[in-house]
């Protein structure tokens, strides 16, 4: 008779953080001047970051090239001089293509992934998710003000089971940096490449230097738009595991979060004199 074994313990693998090399001459000049010069970056809020590991929840925009996003991440980095790493999490199409994956991997982000995001906040590292995805990035122009988390709960039952608060973050200016005047729905659902990119969107834009494309791979250059941030006062929540399974608990915790970066960024849009200039 075998005698039976105990299962080795499961150990989870941290992310990698940021290369230092790259981000001090590559990354960081290049974002430098995006963030002080060419965005004019006003982020605020800082004071309200809990000291604890925390899982920011925001809304990106800008169609394919979502700059509010890759400003905050850069904000986070230079604020805290890289001590506390903040992971950008990205679709695993894009963390799998050649070359930008790699990129993606010396910035230190991540798929977004249940367990890639498990992972990070278990090594004590701060993590970001936009819920919305493409529904919130790809949102139609007149739209860009509004906080567009799609109904995707998974973040909350994800800060129950890591045991992290929730950090709201408002954002105003991205959808600025191009014109999208279609989602394109229609477009992606005839021609296939939605289900296979795993998309419900190929939206048709107006940006420079085409006045009017199809945009699946980024067909643009962003616009110099002001871009104001605000990180908000942070949501904490049950940690008992059993309430990620508690769906008006879940909602709860949701529908709060939406509202307070739906209030955020109403607040920013009453500081916006005009389009693009700010």
């Amino acid at each position: 008779m075998t005698t039976p074994t105990a299962a080795p313990p499961t150990t989870t693998t941290a992310p990698s953080v940021p290369n230092p090399t790259f981000m001090r001459y590559i990354q960081n000049p290049i974002w430098n001047f995006l963030c002080d010069h060419y965005f004019r970056l006003e982020i605020d809020g800082w004071h309200k970051v809990p000291d604890e590991p925390s899982l920011l929840i925001g809304i990106h925009s800008g169609g394919s090239l979502t700059m509010d996003a890759w400003t905050l991440v850069h904000s986070w980095y230079r604020h805290f001089d890289g001590g506390r790493v903040l992971h950008g999490t990205a679709h695993d199409v894009l963390m799998g293509a050649p070359g930008l994956g790699d990129y993606f991997r010396a910035v230190g982000v991540i798929p977004a992934s249940r367990d890639g995001v498990t992972n990070a906040l278990a090594a004590g590292r701060d993590v970001v998710v936009w819920p919305g995805g493409e529904l919130d990035a790809m949102r139609t122009w007149r739209d860009r003000d509004k906080a567009i988390l799609a109904g995707r709960k998974g973040f909350v039952k994800q800060a129950i089971r890591s045991g992290v608060p929730i950090v709201p973050v408002a954002t105003i200016g991205g959808h600025d940096t191009v014109f999208v005047l279609n989602e394109g729905k229609f477009l992606a659902k005839w021609s296939g490449l939605g289900k296979r990119l795993r998309g419900a969107n190929m939206p048709i834009i107006a940006g420079f230097p085409f006045p009017l494309a199809v945009e699946v791979l980024p067909m643009h250059l962003p616009l110099p738009a002001k871009i104001r941030t605000e990180l908000l006062d942070p949501i904490y929540v049950d940690t008992d595991p059993e309430r990620a399974n508690d769906a008006a608990y879940v909602d709860k915790v949701y529908d709060e979060v939406q509202f307070a970066i739906q209030s955020g960024m109403d607040r920013l849009a009453k500081r916006r004199s005009f389009p693009v200039l700010g």
